[in-house]
Order: C-alpha cells, then sequence, then structure tokens
C-alpha cells in the first residue's frame, strides 16, 4: 500500500519534447514572416518620410520668400532659387522695422505667461488630487467649462474690464489673457499625469514632518517635469502666435508682439513681401528650437500620464 502511494506521488517527466515542437513552430513563425515585417517597416518609414518632406516644404519655401524682392515673388516659381538673395531683408526688418522690439515682446509676453500658467495649474492640480475638500469635482469642472468659452465672445467683456482697470495698452492684459485661457487645457494635462502618480514618496515625505507646501514644491513638482514641459510648450505654441487679444487690447508700437508687427510692412499702395517673410521666419525660429531641445520631453509627458502602473 505504501509502495503504491509513492508511486502515485513520484513526479511526472517534464515534457521536453512538445515544448521543443513549439520552440520550433515558433522559430518557423518568426523565419516566415521576417521578409514581411521589412516590408512592412520599410513602408512605414517611407510613409513618415513623405510626411517629413511635407512638413518641411512650407519652411523651405517661407526661407526662399525671405530673400526674394517683390518682383521675384510674382514672377519666379515658389521654390525657385533667387538670383541675388536679399538677406539685407533681416537686417532691414531687424532694424528698420522695429522688428527687435517686437521680438522682445513676444518672448516676455509668452514666458511670463507660461510660467504663471504652469504654476498655477500645478497647484490647482495638486489640490484636487491630493486633497480631500468637498467642492473639488465642483471646482475642476467649472475649469473644463473653460475650454468651451469661444475666445471672441470675450473680447467685449474683457475690453470693458481692462478699461476700468487702465489696463488697456498695457502688457498685463495680455499676460493676464493669456494664463486665463490657458489654465483649463494646461489642468486637463496635467490631471491624467497626477492621476498615476505615486504617492508613497509623498506619503514618506508627510512621515517626515514636511508642510504641505515644501510636498508640493520639492516632492511633487519636481517629478511633474516632464508633463510640465509638454504643458509649456502647447502653451509657449498658443501665445507665441496668438493675435486677437495683441490686436485689441494693444495699440502703442512699443507693447506689440511679432504677429501684429507685421502689419507694418502693409502699405495702401505697396507691401514689401520680403520682409514680410524675413518676420515670419524670425517668428518660426523660437518654436523650432524648443522642439528640438524639448521634444524628447513632450513625448516623456504624453505617454507618462496615459499608462498606469
Amino acid at each position: 500500500m505504501r509502495k503504491e502511494i509513492v508511486e502515485n506521488h513520484e513526479p511526472a517527466a517534464p515534457p521536453t519534447q512538445p515544448v521543443k515542437k513549439k520552440q520550433v513552430r515558433k522559430n518557423e513563425v518568426r523565419s516566415s514572416n521576417g521578409f514581411g515585417y521589412k516590408i512592412g517597416l520599410a513602408l512605414i518609414y517611407l510613409l513618415l518620410g513623405v510626411v517629413a518632406v511635407f512638413q518641411i516644404f512650407p519652411l523651405v519655401w517661407l526661407f526662399l520668400f525671405s530673400l526674394k524682392n517683390n518682383q521675384e515673388v510674382f514672377e519666379l516659381s515658389p521654390f525657385a532659387i533667387p538670383t541675388n538673395p536679399k538677406w539685407e531683408n533681416y537686417v532691414n526688418v531687424w532694424t528698420e522695422g522695429n522688428i527687435s522690439q517686437y521680438f522682445l515682446n513676444s518672448v516676455l509676453y509668452t514666458a511670463s505667461s507660461v510660467i504663471l500658467t504652469v504654476i498655477l495649474a500645478s497647484m490647482v492640480t495638486f489640490a484636487i488630487t491630493r486633497m480631500k475638500w468637498r467642492l473639488s469635482s465642483l471646482v475642476l469642472g467649472l475649469f473644463m467649462v473653460g475650454l468651451m468659452i469661444p475666445i471672441h465672445s470675450t473680447l467685449i467683456p474683457l475690453f470693458s474690464t481692462f478699461s476700468s482697470l487702465g489696463l488697456i495698452d498695457h502688457p498685463l492684459s495680455l499676460i493676464l489673457t493669456y494664463t486665463a485661457f490657458n489654465l483649463p487645457i494646461t489642468i486637463m494635462i496635467l490631471f491624467g499625469f497626477y492621476q498615476v502618480l505615486p504617492r508613497e514618496v509623498e506619503e514618506a515625505a508627510i512621515m517626515d514632518g514636511a508642510s504641505i507646501h515644501r510636498i508640493f514644491f520639492q516632492v511633487t513638482l519636481p517629478m511633474t517635469a516632464p508633463v510640465m514641459a509638454t504643458a509649456a510648450i502647447i502653451n509657449m505654441i498658443y501665445n507665441w502666435n496668438e493675435f486677437v487679444f495683441v490686436n485689441t487690447f494693444i495699440s502703442s508700437d512699443n507693447f506689440k508682439t511679432l504677429t501684429v508687427g507685421i502689419q507694418n510692412f502693409i502699405g495702401q499702395y505697396m507691401t514689401d513681401w520680403g520682409a514680410i517673410g524675413a518676420t515670419l521666419m524670425i517668428s518660426i525660429i523660437p518654436i523650432l528650437l524648443a522642439f528640438l531641445f524639448l521634444s524628447n520631453r513632450i513625448v516623456e509627458g504624453i505617454s507618462a500620464g496615459s499608462v498606469k502602473g
């Protein structure tokens, strides 16, 4: 009886042969699909290359456009290289066209509003996701409602408000407006990241006696650097290219930005197209540099809040 029990409890032999057959089948599938995989990958790269060429074409056209005079703009083909490149177009718009002042104004308004927006949105998102209070969901909903408000419907109320406060033709009117309109989209971007952000580090800081302000500025804020970079780039693009608010609230040349300053080269009887192209090319350079140096941060920020774990 004991022998039967021992025999019944003897370990079964490992199924070595079926495993080998499965491995052989997997290798066969890989070898058969290897050529098709390479063809598919080549087609994807080819498609991406075609898309990249179409994306680069406008930049090439604008660069060649900025080196032409009015006669060459209308007589030559769009991608024709000018016989005598007008590099002086860049010098003239920077020195005589007051573009240097417009450029500095654009940098000042964009940087100020981006920093203010990201910091305020981080504070709001931290309060909604990390603190327990009764009206947190209502406050989040009110901010999300801001995404549905058309910009043009706010021009008259904002103009009346800024006029009563003495902020018409003042840089603060633009900085406050950019910050207010970018808060909802920035909070929405940060909210997804904060939801999957581990709380163990913050709990450890609480055990060490850290205050709520220290937890936010020294623990949570550094961990959200990738998504903050993403939000900053999105805000930067909007603020840098914004036209309606500048054209409505600003009338003095000392406070105008690049988007409005281009109108200086459009006259009643003559338009300097080369100068307009040079101004547009100058306005594109900061955005291109930001994407080149912060592209990895942008991808990290977009993907970090999409997967939990």
